[in-house]
């Protein structure tokens, strides 16, 4: 049964010194509030007055109170309310509104006249209480709530938080305690235990050609030079052993008198790495609704172009540049993506990587035939001999800036401030074409159609015939 429950806020002598993360289905035992003490200590001091000075009035007045007091605790009762947190979902994505349930259930045969729970929330959830069907406070869901309960009734609160940051998000731990004897008992507190929400990284708008600098398995959806079944025409030629009948084109055979058959390339599928260079971290993180961090934007540039390739049928990995590298090793299908996304969730920067004597990545672990999207600030000399070591050893790779337009955006100081930051932009920019030097395509990070471009000369130059020295 649901109770109507309403906002209160808890006595400050009650509220609890730690977030105790246990489940408790049986609560400590009730004692006495100062309400109680107070009435003790009136009712007997005016007794022992009135006997003493003869005053009968005292006890009069005395009287009403003790008999309260007697009414009140006639039924004590022997169990604390037990407090419970249900969630509809695991996983989220950054933006989508997350359905919370708290509830207070009185477990005991004695009427409680109040049951306070609360619920603590990580700070990217933002709560909208929907307290009784009404949540027009924003601060509705960060408040404590409270009913009279009956027994064996429950008392629950319907919570919306809207997940403002990806992540692994902390809902819980929930406290609750009762009050009964007209205000002169209260329980200890009952702890039901947190739950973790996984937040996955919003998906921005992303597309990219078909075109790809270099294939891989024998089917897909990329057009390779190669012969073969396909859908793209490569042209018509003279009817040969093997040939299938389905393949004559009709109207080159009348016109000559002879078999022609047309002839496709072969589609083909790429594999793609996406490596996250989290070494460097500028900016604020405000979540979806404010700024973005460097390192929020490289999650989630990965988690759209991880998205992209995934749901046209290719395979990909993924690399996390730091201090200790990470991977993930390349697959395709719907649930190799929901693993990604779970694996960009322990992304991390790491202060003291830049400081660390030698960290680097295993190359074994990408294919030479692999399309490398390295998505970097391009805000220190190790990135760039990274991405040069990757250019070097044979793999296709293409540096996205995540930097942006953060690079230039004016910083407040003194006039030294200004010239600084032209000295860096300077530098950076000398940084970059050291990297197309190397043949590294660099590209700044716009969402849809950010490596059409790239992509469609990278494939023009892999195609074009290549001059040999003998």
């Amino acid at each position: 049964m649901t109770v109507t429950v309403r906002p209160a806020a808890p006595p400050r002598d009650l509220a609890p010194a730690a977030t105790s993360v246990q489940t408790a289905s049986e609560g400590p035992n009730w004692v006495p509030t100062r309400a109680l003490g107070r009435a003790v200590l009136f009712c007997g001091s005016a007794i022992i007055v009135g006997v003493f000075l003869g005053r009968l009035d005292l006890i009069v007045i005395a009287a009403p109170f003790a008999i309260g007091a007697a009414v009140g605790l006639r039924r004590r009762p022997t169990r604390a309310p037990v407090v419970a947190v249900e969630m509809e979902q695991e996983t989220a994505s950054e933006g989508e509104e997350v359905s919370i349930g708290l509830e207070m259930s009185n477990v005991d045969d004695t009427r409680l006249d109040l049951v306070v729970g609360r619920l603590t929330t990580s700070g990217w959830l933002d709560s909208r209480g929907r307290a009784a069907g009404d949540g027009t406070d924003p601060r509705d869901g960060l408040r404590p709530y409270a009913g009279d309960v009956g027994p064996g009734e429950t008392a629950r609160v319907d919570l919306r938080a809207i997940a403002t940051h990806w992540g692994p998000q902390q809902v819980g731990p929930a406290v609750a305690y009762g009050v009964a004897g007209d205000g002169l008992l209260v329980s200890g507190f009952a702890v039901a235990k947190g739950m973790m929400l996984r937040v996955h990284p919003a998906v921005p708008p992303f597309r990219a050609g078909e075109t790809m600098p270099r294939l891989t398995a024998l089917v897909g959806i990329h057009r390779s030079r190669r012969p073969g079944e396909g859908g793209e025409l490569a042209g018509v030629r003279r009817y040969g052993p093997g040939d299938r009948l389905r393949r004559i084109d009709w109207r080159v055979t009348l016109r000559t008198g002879e078999l022609h058959v047309t002839h496709t390339f072969s589609d083909r599928d790429a594999q793609v790495v996406v490596l996250l260079d989290v070494v460097y971290e500028s900016g604020r993180s405000g979540g979806i609704r404010s700024t973005a961090s460097i390192v929020d934007t490289t999650v989630r540039a990965a988690a759209a172009i991880t998205d992209h390739y995934l749901r046209q049928g290719d395979r990909v990995g993924l690399v996390e540049y730091s201090g200790t590298p990470r991977y993930l090793r390349a697959s395709s299908g719907g649930r190799h993506l929901h693993t990604a996304l779970d694996w960009l969730l322990e992304t991390r920067f790491n202060p003291h990587a830049a400081d660390a004597p030698v960290f680097g990545i295993d190359h074994q672990l990408i294919p030479n035939a692999a399309l490398v999207v390295v998505l970097t600030p391009l805000l220190g000399p190790r990135s760039a001999e990274m991405i040069a070591t990757l250019a070097r050893a044979g793999r296709s790779v293409v540096a996205v800036d995540t930097l942006g337009a953060l690079a230039q955006r004016p910083v407040d100081g003194s006039r030294w401030t200004a010239i600084a930051q032209r000295l860096w932009r300077a530098e950076r920019e000398n940084l970059v074409g050291l990297l197309r030097e190397a043949g590294v395509p660099v590209t700044v990070w716009a969402g849809t159609g950010s490596l059409d471009q790239v992509l469609q000369d990278m494939a023009r130059m892999a195609e074009a015939p290549r001059l040999g020295v003998r």
